[in-house]
């Protein structure tokens, strides 16, 4: 048609995980929590007036911003509410990133990232993990405009400690990005890096450790310097009334959300183990989710077994993950039907 950019006719796009549309399916795909919200979120929902929803949402979210920078020790100016995660990604890159200006993150990680860097036309900079997911050294001398570390990583649930990423923080030359949205899961987070560091953004979303995917809802924690340069490029309302009310809710019943954690983390420990005792090799997890490698079989052809049986986990044809299998960490009724489907397909 010859109406779009070059960098647009040519980009490929992001790929969702895949969505089935059947029922009674075990779904461990795109690392959704298994369990359900607080139910102090539903009954926020079900308060929703139409005036409400007559009327436009506060455009920057002020009664989540305060909860949220509660939470996390901070005061609320340091607090951006976004679409989801991604929404975060897509503004931070619009803001520190064009044709002079590139993008870093070591690989391989959230496959979102090129994509983006793809669409804004700008150089991304792709520093290999070694075998066991450290930190590339040659991160830090990237003279990227934006680094972005996805920590826990996707899709290898490894995970970098704070003290690392504060030395990355402090040689790099632009803004350092950690994505956060499966910290819920792990030991630490490195929320008290941007108290120390005025170029470092931390990503958290609500979908993982909150069970609210399906509100779309996220937010950056920053000095207030760069929320309010990040503030200049977000869309107008970019979070709406419901997913705010819902979010400001799931937030602010800690109890639940601890609750809920724990029990992900649990079968995440008893899924582990299951799978290594049928020949998988699974390093220690810190996300929802696993990344199993085999070397017996193809794990693509196990990909395509398990889907026949309607049990959807997640493969990816990429370097390095050609012989693993992203799994999440589902309910104990759906680990079982998997472990024992696996124990089938391996018997073939």
């Amino acid at each position: 048609m010859g109406y779009f950019r070059k960098n647009i006719e040519k980009a490929s796009g992001y790929t969702p995980g895949f969505q089935p549309a059947q029922k009674n399916i075990v779904k461990l795909n795109t690392n959704e929590n298994p369990y359900p919200p607080s139910p102090k979120v539903l009954k926020a929902i079900s308060e929703i007036t139409a005036e409400q929803l007559r009327r436009y949402p506060d455009p920057v979210g002020n009664i989540f911003r305060k909860a949220a920078a509660k939470l996390n020790g901070v005061e609320a100016d340091y607090i951006m509410c976004c679409n989801g995660g991604d929404d975060l990604l897509t503004i931070a890159i619009r803001v520190f990133c064009d044709e002079n200006h590139s993008i870093a993150y070591p690989v391989p990680t959230y496959s979102l990232y090129p994509v983006l860097a793809e669409l804004q036309n700008c150089k991304a900079i792709e520093i290999p993990f070694d075998g066991e997911f450290n930190l590339p050294a040659k991160l830090a001398s990237t003279d990227a405009g934006l680094t972005i570390v996805c920590n826990p990583n996707a899709p290898s649930a490894s995970f970098i400690n704070a003290g690392e990423l504060a030395s990355l923080a402090d040689e790099l030359s632009g803004v350092l990005l950690i994505d956060e949205a499966y910290v819920d899961f792990a030991e630490e987070n490195c929320v008290g890096l941007v108290k120390d560091f005025d170029n470092v953004i931390i990503l958290r979303s609500m979908s993982k450790g909150y069970s609210l995917a399906g509100m779309r809802f996220g937010y950056a924690i920053a000095q207030p310097e760069l929320i309010n340069g990040l503030m200049k490029v977000k869309d107008s309302y970019n979070i709406d009334t419901v997913a705010t009310a819902a979010a400001t809710a799931a937030i602010e019943d800690q109890n639940y959300f601890r609750q809920n954690v724990e029990k992900v983390k649990a079968q995440r420990k008893i899924l582990t183990e299951k799978l290594r005792q049928l020949g998988f090799t699974v390093p220690d997890s810190f996300a929802n989710f696993v990344l199993a490698g085999i070397k017996s079989c193809k794990a693509n052809e196990i990909y395509d077994k398990l889907a026949q049986r309607n049990i959807f986990v997640r493969y990816f044809d990429l370097p390095g993950l050609q012989d693993k299998l992203r799994i999440t960490v589902g309910t104990p009724q759906q680990n079982n039907k998997l472990i024992e489907s696996l124990k089938e397909i391996l018997s073939e």
